[in-house]
């Protein structure tokens, strides 16, 4: 199984990023799929979750600005991220749980400054 990340990269506060994970390989059941993100020194700390059901959960910091959203025919989670603020910049992380259990990207950096 592999986790493929895209659309990470340099944008200016206020700004606005689309981050995707597309899952490949022999997977059958996808539940939860998840985004999070880490700086150095710090914990890798929860973004946004969707259950398959498409049930989501946002931490408090970016709730109003970022949207997580899945397409299961495509084994693929999206990140829309809006009005980007510096504190935003990170890597980020996709993060699946299927019938192989946890699996993670390899992270993407997101950069927000001017």
């Amino acid at each position: 199984v592999q986790l493929v990340e895209s659309g990470g990269g340099l944008a200016q506060p206020g700004g606005s990023l689309r981050l995707s994970c597309a899952v490949s390989g022999s997977i059958s059941a996808i539940s939860v799929m998840g985004w999070y993100r880490q700086t150095p020194g710090k914990q890798r700390e929860s973004v946004a979750v969707i259950t398959r059901n498409t049930g989501t959960v946002y931490a408090d910091s970016v709730k109003g600005r970022f949207t997580i959203s899945r397409d299961n025919a495509k084994n693929t989670v999206y990140l829309q991220m809006n009005s980007l603020k510096p504190e935003d910049t990170a890597v980020y992380y996709c993060n699946v749980i299927s019938n192989l259990g946890n699996t993670w990207g390899q992270g993407t950096q997101v950069t927000v400054s001017s």
